[in-house]
């Protein structure tokens, strides 16, 4: 019996993968701790694992005898850590309660999986990453760090998350390589269709394989939003919007607000107009700022050098699309607030989920725009069909938002017993004759 805890466990991500790569073995386990302090998560975990998860890690003591250890710790900032100790030091950091905590254990576990963002590496210029490292070295782990993109595991998701998976005693054996994957959707769909031309199996998913047949009208856009779609389509097909962006400061394969009509229809020339003030403000001979800068008259002229750009410039400043300070011209690009802020192609993946917008990613099918649903939140993050969400709706978006793909653990795990004669524990016999007797 593997026992194992898990910590910062939101709605119970890791456990369930690493459940279903035991299950594949017949390995049995049981949970003996789990900690969140989130109280919608907590119930969200409770609803699937019958157990409510304690609260703070922060007033945890102690933790019972266990195998293994999860953690998918929060990106803490060190930086005050590091002023003070020259990053020797975690403490006033969330990683340190996991350090403290294995500290205090009479028998470290075994196995340790850590998973977080992939800034992790790189933040305060890698020495977060650095310092978490050694200090899992000198608990006695050797560890292997992956950086895997979720879509490389069946998974229709660009999602780039590392993964620290600690050894005690000894370094982890594991045939699994970091790979960051495709670099966006355009790349994932240029790559599968060049496979697929010379393979038929395996066939990597997409978003179209996600999809619920039967939707609530409730995820449909409204009518109002649907009519200025149409009406920046200029009559196409709604079919036009796969993998377009909704946003007011980019270019590219963008939809913005004046495409849209929301302050008012624009004539064709000032959204030309607008589109190119977007990518020309960018260009370093006008100025090096991130979102690009202001431009006087002309500025703009030099690349609309035409007689009407004192009329449209005028327009759209009377329209509230452009403001203008002291002569010179900057798009107005508040948070338009989209129902959508990105249209997915059924035929890619998607956008790596995040807490803040899960609930704003659309999709057409059937030639109707919407939102995705929950259910199809959760199979982004590859949980099977029997895990039970929040009921409320703006939970279930935000916690999957923030959990991480399951199939991508399982993975892992699997390969930790295909690669390792002991992974979790030397007094795993029974367990190991099972799994024998079962390949």
């Amino acid at each position: 019996m593997i026992k194992f805890v898990d910590l910062f466990a939101g709605i119970g991500g890791i456990r369930k993968g690493f459940e279903l790569a035991l299950s594949k073995y017949n390995i049995k386990s049981r949970c003996v701790f789990s900690s969140e302090i989130d109280k919608k998560s907590q119930e969200t975990y409770s609803l699937n694992f019958n157990e409510t998860p304690n609260g703070d890690i922060r007033l945890i003591a102690a933790l019972p005898e266990h195998d293994v250890l999860f953690a998918g710790f929060p990106c803490q900032a060190f930086s005050y850590a590091g002023k003070q100790k020259g990053f020797a030091d975690t403490r006033g950091t969330l990683f340190f309660e996991i350090e403290r905590l294995i500290s205090a254990s009479e028998q470290k576990p075994k196995l340790i999986l850590l998973e977080n963002v992939r800034g992790f590496t790189t933040h305060d210029n890698g020495r977060t990453y650095a310092t978490v490292i050694s200090k899992l070295e000198s608990l006695g782990y050797g560890i292997k760090a992956l950086l895997l993109n979720s879509s490389n595991f069946n998974v229709p998701q660009n999602r780039v998350r590392i993964y620290l998976i600690g050894s005690l005693g000894k370094e982890p054996i594991l045939s699994i390589e970091s790979d960051l994957g495709a670099t966006d959707s355009h790349a994932f769909k240029t790559k599968t269709l060049q496979s697929d031309l010379f393979s038929t199996q395996n066939k990597s998913r997409c978003v179209k394989d996600i999809l619920e047949q039967t939707v609530d009208s409730k995820y449909h856009c409204s009518e109002v939003f649907c009519s200025q779609l149409s009406n920046a389509l200029s009559g196409k097909s709604y079919n036009e919007i796969h993998g377009v962006r909704l946003i007011d400061h980019r270019g590219g394969n963008a939809l913005h607000s004046w495409d849209l009509g929301i302050k008012g229809n624009c004539t064709n020339d000032e959204r030309l107009l607008m589109k190119a003030i977007i990518s020309n403000r960018r260009k370093k001979h006008f100025g090096i700022e991130q979102d690009g800068k202001e431009l006087t008259f002309e500025q703009i002229r030099t690349f609309w050098n035409k007689l009407n750009l004192n009329a449209l410039l005028s327009s759209l400043v009377a329209k509230g699309y452009l403001r203008v300070i002291d002569g010179k011209y900057n798009p107005t690009c508040g948070n338009m607030s989209f129902e959508v802020f990105k249209f997915l192609d059924p035929e890619s993946i998607s956008i790596t989920l995040v807490t803040s917008d899960a609930h704003r990613l659309g999709v057409v099918q059937n030639g109707i725009p919407r939102r995705i649903t929950p259910r199809e939140c959760a199979r982004l993050q590859g949980f099977p069909n029997d895990f039970i969400l929040h009921p409320i709706d703006s939970w279930a978006y935000r916690q999957l938002g923030n959990s991480v793909s399951v199939p991508v653990i399982t993975a892992i795990v699997e390969n930790l017993i295909e690669n390792m004669n002991q992974p979790f524990t030397p007094n795993h016999n029974n367990e190991m004759s099972r799994m024998n007797k079962h390949e």
